[in-house]
């Protein structure tokens, strides 16, 4: 076929309970079941009992490779001999570079160019053929597109093609069987293709389980798409959630979503930040930004109808790029007051930088860093300007340290806050 190939069908009521069953048994071993165990800290923290789909265990570190597995299972052997293509932000693009090796299936895959280099990195080690094109991933597709037409190969959808979406649809089965009387789904949201599969065999096996999207404020494509009534474009500009920056839902899934998904929320970006974090600390677990948004969505109290509540989150995948995590841990400790940076006015005379470290110490509050400025501290030569950067236990100690530093005399000029989103 001199216009390539494309793996989907044209109507979205083929894709069934059964044809999620069938994609199950078909992948049987080459993917992991992973754990979706309850987790008293998140409980704890969260006011519901909370149990997390360990999708980011995954070889690849994400539940993308259910659905690249069953898609390649299902080429005749022309289509496998020619090979696959695909845009994707990289979870997509790393189940299918690593299953593709695992059966002989060529792969292609192109990026946008920010795509996080863990990913990019990956794939090239997988054996895939790597292209980076475009800002985002409509952007990549286009060129996707043209390859795939160039070079007769089969394109791969990675939302919303129907042998992605019954992959997908397998983790609803296994949290179904895992998680007795589960009340609620979390399901976090970029092309709307895992929660269209996931709602598909939820629904089918109990009607009256909730499942709730979840997607970044700068992102909300199925958001929006359920409010217009079609697939629209909602992209706002880059997201910590890179996985799920799709400016616009498949039209397949979201017709297959649409009624199904009881509920779509978003997040901002801090609590997304802070979700990661919770789960490094809390789970000992490493996520990235699409795989904590099930979490931020109780962070923000977006999910406060679910108190008391049995409720799995989909921690969807793990790929985070080391120097990423570095900052999003950074901010995080920032956003949840366990961090702070002031400027204060002290004196200049002998023993006045040792009475601002005594009584940072007294209170029990680490420093980081201290910083003089003498050059640009005012007219006043007898005192000097201090930059300090401080670790806190939370806000009520940070509290404290200022009125143990007023009570001193020491004057606190400014005090650095994070960013709004």
């Amino acid at each position: 076929d001199a216009k390539g190939t494309a793996m989907s069908v044209s109507t979205a009521s083929d894709v069934t309970y059964a044809d999620i069953v069938a994609a199950r048994a078909r992948i049987d071993g080459g993917i992991i079941r992973t754990s979706c165990q309850e987790s008293a800290a998140l409980s704890e923290l969260c006011g519901a009992t909370i149990f997390c789909k360990t999708e980011y265990l995954q070889r690849t570190g994400s539940f993308k490779e259910r659905g690249a597995r069953n898609a390649l299972l299902l080429l005749d052997a022309a289509m496998r001999k020619r090979g696959v293509i695909a845009a994707s932000a990289g979870n997509h693009a790393l189940a299918l570079a690593y299953h593709g090796r695992e059966l002989s299936i060529p792969i292609t895959v192109v990026m946008p160019k920010g795509a996080p280099l863990v990913k990019q990195t990956r794939c090239h080690a997988f054996g895939a053929k790597v292209v980076l094109h475009g800002q985002n991933i409509a952007e990549a597709k286009v060129k996707a597109d043209e390859i795939a037409v160039e070079e007769k190969l089969t394109y791969i959808h990675g939302f919303n093609d129907a042998a992605i979406i019954s992959g997908a649809g397998t983790i609803g089965l296994e949290i179904i069987e895992q998680v007795k009387n589960v009340d609620a789904i979390i399901v976090p949201v970029g092309g709307a293709g895992l929660i269209a599969g996931l709602a598909i065999a939820v629904k089918e096996k109990n009607p009256r389980v909730k499942v709730i999207g979840v997607e970044p404020e700068r992102c909300p494509s199925l958001h929006n798409a359920l409010q217009a009534g079609h697939p629209v474009d909602a992209w706002h500009g880059a997201t910590l959630a890179d996985g799920l920056a799709v400016p616009q839902v498949g039209d397949r899934a979201f017709a297959l979503a649409r009624e199904r998904v009881d509920e779509v929320v978003t997040v901002r970006e801090e609590h997304i930040a802070l979700a990661i974090l919770r789960i490094l600390e809390l789970e000992k677990g490493v996520v990235e930004g699409a795989g904590a948004v099930g979490l931020a969505a109780f962070l923000a109290g977006k999910l406060n109808s679910l108190h008391g509540k049995r409720v799995a989150i989909v921690l969807c995948g793990g790929n985070i790029d080391p120097m990423m995590l570095t900052r999003v841990i950074e901010r995080g400790v920032v956003l949840d007051e366990r961090m702070a940076q002031f400027t204060a006015v002290i004196s200049d005379r002998p023993g006045g930088l040792a009475e601002l470290a005594a009584t940072i110490a007294h209170v029990g509050a680490s420093v980081k860093q201290i910083e003089h400025d003498r050059t640009f501290g005012g007219a006043d030569v007898s005192t000097v300007m201090v930059k300090c950067t401080l670790e806190v236990r939370d806000g009520d100690h940070l509290s404290q340290l200022r009125a143990a530093l007023v009570a001193k005399g020491i004057r606190i000029i400014s005090e650095s806050k994070p960013l709004e989103d």
